[in-house]
């Protein structure tokens, strides 16, 4: 079986493949401090159709591996993906759009509600490419009243190749 030609959706997720360093904040409920932390990230192709990120960082209890994939299914016409971690039990399944510009690509989900004893709520991570070697992350998480609130940002470098 011949893997499919890749459509432009899938060839914009190539520009996210390398080396990157993370600056991230976060700040899950509103009355707890904010929390910053740094981390790493290797992004690598699955052919040309896949991404998957790997993602590294040391908490003052124990590691946070994470492990992101993103691809785009034309039948659906829609980027598709998933998120795991190793801080959580939870499958985050992804769904989204590239805007007009193709510089932001917004993945909606949803999940645990991290704001409310039980229930489930949406979430976007949007992804904004600033340059060749710049990105950003910004989390939100959608609120009882219907607003969205933006509980995580962080700032992607690339690292350069040797």
């Amino acid at each position: 079986m011949q893997a499919p030609d890749p459509t432009p959706e899938h060839l914009w997720l190539q520009q996210l493949v390398g080396d990157w360093t993370v600056q991230s904040e976060c700040r899950m409920v509103p009355d707890q401090p904010l929390m910053q932390f740094t981390r790493r990230e290797s992004v690598r192709s699955l052919g040309s159709l896949w991404t998957m990120a790997q993602g590294f960082a040391q908490n003052p209890d124990s590691p946070a591996d994470s492990v992101m994939t993103l691809g785009f299914d034309p039948q659906r016409e829609q980027f598709v993906g998933t998120f795991i971690t190793s801080m959580m039990t939870y499958l985050w399944p992804y769904h989204g759009t590239l805007d007009q510009s193709a510089r932001v690509l917004t993945l909606e989900s949803e999940g645990p509600d991290a704001t409310a004893d039980g229930g489930m709520t949406s979430y976007q991570d949007i992804i904004e490419v600033v340059s060749e070697n710049e990105r950003t992350l910004t989390s939100l998480i959608l609120a009882k009243d219907g607003s969205w609130s933006t509980f995580m940002t962080a700032r992607y470098q690339r690292v350069p190749s040797l």
